[in-house]
């Protein structure tokens, strides 16, 4: 699936924050938020979760995010960006006046119409609000390393995404009546380059050479050049921003840390899937803010062990934004041994969707079916087990925790992947926004 970005499954903003020397544009000084309140909203998530961006209106997420990443855009085989990832999804699909943002149907003839569409009204609803398009994530990574490879390869492939999602001009595709020239434009403010992962394998089939880490730091310095030369004529800045692995051994395959984060305006760090029932027997953790006790693998991987890596080799503490997830991993025929942590479950526990994955809003409700909520406060991790069965959570009060954590030490915000897995209240997001003031 796209929304997986198990790294383990490889290895079984203070105030004032720093900007690239090129935020500061025609348009005048590009002024950052104190703290990144960022979430991912899922393309395919309007599918088989009923989530549009409408949904946002009415959890109150939008209100209390200061970018969203729409995931994901796709790059062909030949090192380009396409709009035929999911073109019915991103603006082809009419909606319905009861699924719309503003209460509007999409009518016959308009240029513009599924999730793009959407976004388009919500901006112009929370005008504060910056929505970035997210190139790549698991499944769509396999041939960014094509993309990267030269520097003409590289103009070409930025010159794509460019024209497609900044400039919007998006193709008129099979014959559909929607896209044209300039059809998206002003919808996305920036890029988020979600590449898993340079000088690493990740998904099956990926391409992946030694030299993709130089190559990452030339893409990325292409990116913010045509970005800026894009802004120039628009007199606005385009972000850039990028998603980067915990294990430290992928950091140091992929990543020029330093060189890297000339050219961004933030990163965001992955502070989940440190361990999951789809490739593991043992319960565990999977989003832990510090090494718990009794752990059985040392050393382990944990949020603040992401987050040290990256500051040693020179990442800027206000430009590091920390990932949360909005789900689970669950373990079936668990021993009733010390709550079911650290003990060999039999495989995945049966969920609403993958087997051993689930989200947070289906987990919270387990509490009135029988489970009891487990807490670790001193490593900063939360689970539910019943006896038998087993889940990971990340609730507002761990979240609390991480906000207080990235608050104490100055980094540059938080990160949910994915919004569609929050409750019908967004109580995740809330307890983000809250601990972030």
């Amino acid at each position: 699936m796209r929304r997986r970005r198990a790294f383990a499954l490889v290895v079984a903003m203070a105030a004032g924050m720093t900007l690239p020397a090129s935020a500061a544009t025609a348009g005048g000084h590009h002024e950052q938020p104190r703290y990144q309140r960022v979430g991912y909203f899922t393309q395919w998530g309007i599918y088989d979760r009923g989530f549009l961006v409408r949904n946002l209106v009415a959890n109150g997420q939008a209100a209390r995010m200061t970018v969203l990443n729409y995931a994901f855009g796709n790059v062909t085989s030949e090192g380009l960006c396409t709009a035929e990832g999911d073109a019915w999804a991103d603006y082809q699909l009419p909606f319905a006046a009861a699924e719309s943002v503003d209460g509007r149907a999409d009518v016959e003839g308009q240029p513009l119409a599924g999730n793009f569409n959407q976004l388009r009204k919500l901006k112009k609803r929370y005008p504060d609000l910056k929505v970035n398009l997210s190139l790549g994530g698991w499944t769509w990574s396999k041939y960014f390393s094509d993309a990267a490879l030269t520097p003409q390869s590289r103009r070409a492939f930025v010159a794509s995404c460019v024209d497609l999602f900044i400039k919007g001009n998006l193709p008129v595709l099979d014959g559909d009546t929607h896209g044209g020239p300039r059809s998206a434009a002003g919808i996305f403010d920036g890029i988020d380059l979600d590449w898993e992962w340079p000088g690493s394998p990740g998904n099956d089939g990926n391409v992946v050479r030694p030299e993709d880490k130089q190559n990452f730091t030339a893409l990325v310095a292409e990116f913010r050049r045509q970005l800026d030369a894009a802004g120039r004529q628009a007199r606005r800045h385009y972000a850039l921003t990028a998603f980067l692995p915990a294990d430290p051994q992928q950091i140091d395959n992929g990543y020029e840390v330093r060189k890297v984060f000339r050219d961004l305006d933030f990163a965001t760090v992955q502070g989940y899937d440190m361990h999951g029932s789809t490739w593991e027997l043992t319960t565990n953790h999977q989003s832990a803010l510090f090494p718990p006790s009794g752990e059985p693998q040392q050393p382990d991987f944990t949020v603040s062990r992401a987050v040290d890596a990256l500051l040693s080799r020179g990442a800027p503490r206000s430009k590091l934004v920390v990932g949360v997830p909005f789900y689970g991993y669950g373990w079936s025929d668990v021993p009733d041994v010390d709550n079911g942590l650290f003990q060999q479950g039999s495989g995945p526990a049966p969920s609403s969707a993958d087997p051993g994955y689930e989200d947070y809003r289906n987990i919270v409700k387990l509490l009135d079916e029988g489970f009891t909520l487990h807490r670790d406060p001193a490593a900063g991790f939360a689970w539910v087990f019943d006896g038998s069965t087993f889940w990971t959570i990340d609730d507002p009060v761990v979240l609390a925790q991480k906000m207080r954590y990235i608050k104490a030490n100055g980094l540059g915000g938080a990160m949910a992947w994915s919004l569609d897995a929050d409750d019908e209240q967004g109580s995740l997001m809330r307890a983000i926004e809250r601990g972030l003031r």
